[in-house]
């Protein structure tokens, strides 16, 4: 007689549809499509881990952008002359800065027109 392994088989089924919970229509009780579902939602997910790190550089450069607005600069010239003057702070920095502590912020501007 042929062994099918019944009980490993079910766990494996039973852990796939338990990863499915929440989702809408077969996708959670029939394992074909709830199988198909979550290896969709695992492409997604690893796509939009990669994509995250690009919407926030996208965000941080709009912020920076609208703050160096107010002091009559545009974001490129305000890059460039941040680099100019030798001073190394990354996006997320400025954009923080921009935000958090406006007088700080302005203060690095003042210093980056004078060079």
């Amino acid at each position: 007689m042929r062994t099918k392994n019944r009980v490993a088989s079910r766990e494996r089924r039973r852990r796939i549809l338990r990863l499915t919970k929440g989702y809408w229509g077969r996708k959670k009780n029939v394992f074909r499509h709830a199988h198909n579902q979550l290896q969709k939602g695992w492409v997604y997910a690893y796509i939009h881990r990669k994509r995250k790190k690009r919407d926030f550089r996208r965000l941080w450069i709009v912020r920076i952008g609208a703050a160096v607005r107010a002091h009559g600069l545009s974001y490129s010239q305000f890059i460039h002359k941040l680099k100019k003057a030798g001073l190394a702070l990354n996006r997320k920095m400025l954009a923080d800065l921009a935000v958090t502590q406006p007088s700080a912020f302005a203060a690095l501007v003042e210093k980056v027109k004078a060079v």
